[in-house]
């Protein structure tokens, strides 16, 4: 059974994230690498450390089938990525920006060459949880989430130095779509008949409307026709925050605007993106 809707194939679109997120990081000073960001005790030395780790592990996991850190006893998935994602951040620390730079250079088109000789139909290496826990991921579902992850880390580093950019369309709007398929799951404890139906309209260039139908009694993504039970509508800098909790869910349903069934449209203004 396919519920995320059809492929999103980002692929060709990480050289050019990673050269925005160069040239940022190549004209900040030391002050800006000392800048807090949005994510919890990390400045953007640490961010950027955290975007390294990324590289780093996907290549190690995906191209050299290494297993990596293993999971402590009773260690759920949010607290092992949380721990593993702070112990690279804290030994990042002794390592210069101009080394970091380098680094994000080098390994860069190393992981380009691991996604571009995939199947994207095939299953993923990494499912990807906030889309659904129980039915496996497809491949574009997990490289499109590693984009979200290299795009988002950029804004956050974009916003603290207070530095606008990379929110070109063509950049950004894969981002919007691969958070949407979030929808199914986020919906995934409201029950209704078959053939009720749910709209995300997110506002802006880089935006775009998104259906679910409820089908064979689960959540599906399908074609946005004709009225929805359930309608929201956000600009898109509020649903990327939102999906990524740079903003609270409060936040989120202050800036939108909903119709139809409450409990619906409720839960898809509290959609999660991240691993929490």
């Amino acid at each position: 059974m396919m519920i995320f809707g059809p492929a999103v194939d980002v692929r060709p679109l990480f050289p050019r994230e990673r050269q925005a997120m160069l040239d940022l990081l190549g004209a900040l000073g030391p002050a800006e690498w000392a800048m807090p960001t949005v994510c919890p005790g990390w400045d953007v030395h640490d961010v950027v450390a955290h975007v390294l780790n990324d590289y780093m592990r996907r290549l190690s996991g995906s191209r050299d089938g290494y297993g990596g850190a293993i999971f402590a006893d009773d260690e759920t998935l949010p607290a092992y990525l949380a721990r593993t994602n702070d112990e690279f951040v804290r030994a990042s620390r002794q390592l210069s920006p101009q080394l970091m730079i380098e680094l994000l250079d080098h390994l860069g088109p190393r992981l380009d060459a691991v996604w571009a000789a995939r199947d994207l139909q095939a299953a993923a290496d990494l499912n990807v949880s906030w889309a659904s826990t129980d039915i496996a991921s497809p491949t574009w579902l997990d490289i499109g989430r590693d984009y979200t992850e290299f795009w988002v880390h950029q804004q956050q580093v974009r916003d603290a130095v207070s530095v606008p950019g990379a929110v070109e369309p063509d950049l950004m709007a894969p981002v919007l779509d691969v958070f949407a398929r979030g929808l199914p799951h986020a919906l995934r404890m409201h029950g209704r008949p078959d053939g009720a139906t749910a709209h995300l309209e997110v506002r802006g260039p880089a935006g775009g409307l998104w259906g679910v139908v409820r089908q064979d009694a689960r959540w599906q993504i399908t074609q946005p026709l004709g009225e929805p039970t359930a309608r929201v509508s956000m600009d898109q800098d509020t649903f990327w925050r939102l999906a990524t909790r740079g903003i609270t869910v409060e936040q989120a349903r202050q800036r939108s605007t909903t119709t139809g069934d409450a409990d619906l449209a409720s839960s898809i203004t509290a959609l999660l993106a991240v691993v929490a």
